[in-house]
C-alpha cells in the first residue's frame, strides 16, 4: 500500500500590521548597491542643534557684557526764544515823523511812513502859510516805564526845528522852550512780538533835572606852579593839531596817547585846573609815586573865531622831580607801539561838562 504524502501546508499571509511595520523598516539591498545616506545625516543634523543650544547658552553666559551702542536721538532743535523788544526805538521814529507830517498833505512821505506803523493816527494841521514841512530834528527817547500787562511808554525828546517859526510865549516871563517832550504809548514786544503804537504822543512836562553833584576837584591848581605848566604844555600840545608829536615827554613810561588827527583850533587855553588831593596843589612836586586826580577846563578857538569850552579829567604821578599824566580819561591810552606790556588801569570816558 502506497503511503499517502501529508498534506501541503499552507503558508499563512501576513496580516496587514506585519506589512506595516515591515515597510516602515529599511529596506535591505544588495551591497553591490549605493546606500542613501541623507537621512543619517539629517539624524546627525539633529542631535547637532540639540547639543548646541546648552554650549551656546553657555558661551553667551561667559562672555564680559558690554554695553550696547545705541543710535543718538535725533537732535531737536529748541523753538528759539524771541528776544523782548525795546519800544523806543520805534517811540523816537513816531515822534519824528509826527512832527513833520501835516494833515494837509495826507499823501506825504512823511504821513505815509507814520501810517505804516499807526494806521489810525491823527496828523498834526499846518497853516498854509507855514511853506515847506518842517526838516528832522533830534529825537531822543529818555526812558521807558512798562506798564500792566504788555503796556509800556516811552518819554521822548525832540529839539524844535530852528527853521519853523516858534510860537509866541503865552503870559509874561515865559520862554519857549526849545526842547518838547512826549510821551508814546503801545503793547507788545515783551515776549518778542510786534510793537503797536496806541495813538498819537501826549506833550509832557520836561524831567526832572538830578540834582548836581558836590564836585571832588575843589582844590585849585595854580597856573604857575610845576602842575599847572605841565598840563598847560601838555594840553597846547594835545590840541595843537601837530598829529600829537611830542606827547611823550608828559606821559608816564608805557602810556600812549592818541591825539585828534585834525584839531581846528587855531588857539588853545587854560582857563583853570583843579584837583582832588591837597598834594597836587602846592608850588613844588612831592616825592616820586604821589598821585592825584586833575580836570582841566580849556577853550578852543577855531578859524572861524568860534570859541569851544572843553573839559578833561587825568591822573598824574609824581616821579623824578617832575608831574607826569599816568591816566588821561576820555583819551586813547594803550601800550607803546612794539612793546609786550599792558596800559595802566585807565578808563575812557565821555567828555562832560559836570564832575563825576
Amino acid at each position: 500500500m502506497t503511503p499517502t504524502p501529508p498534506p501541503r501546508r499552507r503558508t499563512a499571509r501576513p496580516s496587514a500590521a506585519a506589512q506595516a511595520l515591515r515597510t516602515s523598516r529599511p529596506e535591505t539591498v544588495p551591497a553591490g548597491q549605493a546606500v542613501s545616506r541623507g537621512p543619517r545625516f539629517a539624524r546627525v543634523g539633529v542631535w547637532a542643534a540639540l547639543a548646541a543650544g546648552p554650549l551656546a547658552l553657555a558661551v553667551a553666559v561667559g562672555l564680559p557684557r558690554t554695553p550696547a551702542a545705541q543710535a543718538a536721538p535725533a537732535h531737536r532743535p529748541a523753538e528759539a526764544v524771541r528776544p523782548p523788544a525795546d519800544p523806543r526805538g520805534i517811540a523816537e521814529l513816531f515822534v519824528d515823523l509826527w512832527l513833520r507830517a501835516d494833515a494837509a498833505a495826507p499823501d506825504s512821505a512823511a504821513a505815509a511812513a507814520l501810517r505804516s506803523i499807526a494806521p489810525g493816527v491823527e496828523l498834526p494841521k499846518r497853516p498854509r502859510t507855514t511853506g515847506t514841512a518842517p526838516a528832522p530834528a533830534p529825537v531822543v527817547a529818555l526812558r521807558t516805564a512798562d506798564g500792566p500787562g504788555s503796556t509800556w511808554t516811552v518819554m521822548v525828546a525832540a529839539a524844535r526845528d530852528q527853521s519853523e517859526p516858534a510860537p509866541a510865549a503865552s503870559g509874561p516871563g515865559a520862554v519857549v522852550a526849545q526842547v518838547r517832550y512826549f510821551a508814546v504809548s503801545g503793547t507788545g514786544g515783551k515776549d518778542g512780538g510786534p510793537l503797536v503804537i496806541g495813538g498819537g504822543p501826549a506833550e509832557v512836562a520836561a524831567p526832572d533835572a538830578p540834582p548836581v553833584p558836590a564836585s571832588e576837584f575843589n582844590r585849585p591848581v595854580p597856573a604857575t606852579s610845576a602842575l599847572g605848566t605841565s598840563l598847560g604844555e601838555f594840553v597846547r600840545t594835545y590840541l595843537g593839531g601837530g598829529q600829537g608829536a611830542g606827547l611823550d615827554r608828559y606821559l608816564s613810561p608805557g602810556l600812549r596817547v592818541a591825539a585828534p588827527k585834525a584839531a581846528p583850533y587855531a588857539r588853545v587855553e587854560v582857563e583853570d585846573v583843579a584837583a582832588d588831593a591837597e598834594v597836587a596843589a602846592g608850588q613844588a612836586v612831592p616825592a616820586d609815586g604821589a598821585k592825584a586826580r586833575v580836570r582841566i577846563r580849556v577853550t578852543g578857538e577855531d578859524t572861524q573865531g568860534v570859541r569851544w569850552p572843553l573839559l578833561y579829567r587825568a591822573e598824574v604821578t609824581a616821579r623824578a622831580g617832575r608831574w607826569e599824566i599816568s591816566a588821561l580819561e576820555a583819551g586813547v591810552t594803550g601800550p607803546p607801539t612794539g612793546t609786550a606790556s599792558p596800559a595802566p588801569t585807565a578808563t575812557a570816558t565821555a567828555l562832560t561838562g559836570g564832575a563825576r
